[in-house]
């Protein structure tokens, strides 16, 4: 026999790797949170909004802000990592569901918020 030649050996075949599992459901990180809920904090203290609802999917995690606890939100941010590639997994809807700003990072989607509140705290 040869040197390195497996004559007679059994040689194993490698197995497929397991594709990783879907996360049972997407959540905001803390630093994300603690972004949303300091900006929910300040339109509280203006007097914008009065209540909020989280919602946690295996798609989606959503953040919904409320100037009246029966309203429709005024408004409500998204985090769907399924679209981290494309055109980011960040998106803030206005009041009737349309898309205010789409982006990769919470900042840059919390803007158009966060200049609402310099007007309504200037106003």
């Amino acid at each position: 026999m040869r040197p390195g030649s497996h004559g007679g050996e059994i040689v194993p075949f490698p197995l497929p790797r397991a594709p990783h599992p879907q996360p049972v459901q997407v959540a905001f990180e803390r630093a994300e949170l603690m972004r949303i809920l300091d900006l929910y904090g300040r339109m509280v203290a203006a007097g914008e909004w009065r209540d909020y609802a989280m919602d946690f999917t295996r798609d989606f995690a959503s953040f919904a802000a409320f100037r009246r606890t029966a309203d429709v939100p005024q408004m409500r941010v998204e985090k769907r990592p399924a679209l981290r590639g494309r055109q980011g997994m960040w998106a803030l809807f206005g009041e009737h569901g349309q898309v205010l700003k789409r982006g990769h990072e919470l900042a840059g989607v919390l803007a158009p918020m966060e200049r609402r509140l310099l007007k309504v705290v200037e106003g």
